[in-house]
């Protein structure tokens, strides 16, 4: 296990993008951190705890409030999921011949 946090953004394990998606359960899940915790560089302490800006100022929007009255913020400690999505890959025609496209979509089993 990587010595990093996970991402603390409200809604990171609803993005989707390929990288947060898990093809073995049909899962999106939210991205670790972007630096580590022993790490003293130039970056910002913020970004021991989110993947990335649009993570940091989406919880920051989400909490101000509670900063403000000075009441306390749940940290989270595991990795978040968000269920029922699934690969698909298709092919297309282009100019250079046939080439498959994939995209991660939301998968509803109401018959």
């Amino acid at each position: 296990m990587p010595n990093k946090h996970f991402c603390q953004g409200p809604t990171c394990h609803t993005h989707t993008t390929q990288d947060r998606f898990l093809k073995s359960r049909g899962v999106l899940r939210s991205r670790y951190a972007y630096c580590d915790r022993d790490q003293q560089n130039w970056y910002s302490d913020s970004d021991k705890y989110f993947c990335s800006q649009s993570c940091k100022f989406e919880w920051l929007s989400v909490n101000m409030e509670n900063i403000e009255q000075g009441r306390p913020i749940k940290f989270i400690r595991h990795r978040r999921e968000s269920q029922g999505y699934a690969k698909v890959t298709e092919d297309r025609e282009g100019w250079r011949g046939t080439y498959k496209t994939s995209r991660i979509e939301r998968v509803d089993n109401v018959s």
